[in-house]
């Protein structure tokens, strides 16, 4: 298996990812992701890790000019299992790594007593559970204001909380688009070390601030609905408005396919 530094390499230079739906993955499983996780330590040159599903995909379309914040990540997984049976479709099998997944492996089997995490979140409790939960890690945290897209002070105080807290793992959970452009940022500074993920609401989940949907609807794709379910007016019209948009990428996938 290719190290930490090898396969960031070759991912950008021998255009090794797999290219579907406008967005290019790394096809690496849940096994084999957690390995590289093994591997890093606090002073790696800085990486991060995206796992763009549906409504990120779908955005991106909308707005290729963030697309860059997901091709400069050390890794790209795919969080979405439709979009995972689809990619199948194609003659373009992706492997579906969820963002929650890999961070409860992350806590439960990498981390070591006095390891030091960075914890970039909407809410302090979040940091003051993790803590609890884990007495054994070091936690830096960060709570940046409401709206971090349209203050560039406070993105770039967030930019140098990370670079300035030397750490093993990073985690930025503040939403999307808003932590892959922070680790973009953190990552043209050049003066960062360690892993960071982008990983939406994966740190409540294991502070159990939500509830995650069982492991059967996991496997079968279901935990959009799930979700559904818990936080209906939050995220219905999400779900909802990314399926045409969804089906028309897939359709033009399906075209150039054809052509070519």
């Amino acid at each position: 298996m290719l190290m930490r530094s090898e396969i960031a390499d070759e991912s950008r230079a021998n255009d090794s990812r797999t290219r579907f739906l406008g967005v290019d993955f790394d096809c690496l499983n849940q096994a084999e992701t957690i390995v590289l996780m093994g591997q890093c330590q606090t002073d790696d040159r800085f990486g991060y890790v995206v796992t763009p599903n549906v409504d990120h995909i779908v955005r991106l379309a909308a707005q290729p000019a963030a697309l860059v914040h997901y091709q400069k990540a050390w890794l790209c997984l795919c969080d979405s299992k439709p979009v995972e049976a689809l990619s199948h479709t194609v003659g373009r099998p992706l492997t579906h790594v969820t963002g929650s997944d890999l961070t409860a492996a992350i806590f439960e089997r990498v981390l070591a007593p006095g390891d030091v995490v960075d914890l970039v979140v909407a809410r302090g409790e979040i940091a003051d559970k993790l803590a609890e939960l884990h007495p054994e890690v070091t936690f830096h945290r960060h709570v940046p204001p409401y709206g971090l897209m349209d203050k560039p002070d406070a993105m770039q105080e967030t930019v140098n909380f990370l670079v300035d807290h030397p750490a093993r793992f990073s985690f930025i959970a503040i939403g999307s688009p808003q932590s892959e452009v922070i680790a973009a940022k953190v990552l043209e500074h050049g003066g960062a070390h360690g892993t960071a993920l982008c990983v939406g609401a994966s740190l409540e989940f294991i502070t159990g601030d939500r509830a995650r949907a069982p492991a059967w609807m996991n496997h079968s794709g279901m935990e959009w609905l799930h979700r559904i379910a818990v936080e209906p007016r939050r995220l219905w019209k999400r779900y909802v408005f990314s399926i045409a948009p969804l089906v028309r990428l897939y359709w033009k996938e399906l075209r150039t396919r054809q052509q070519a």
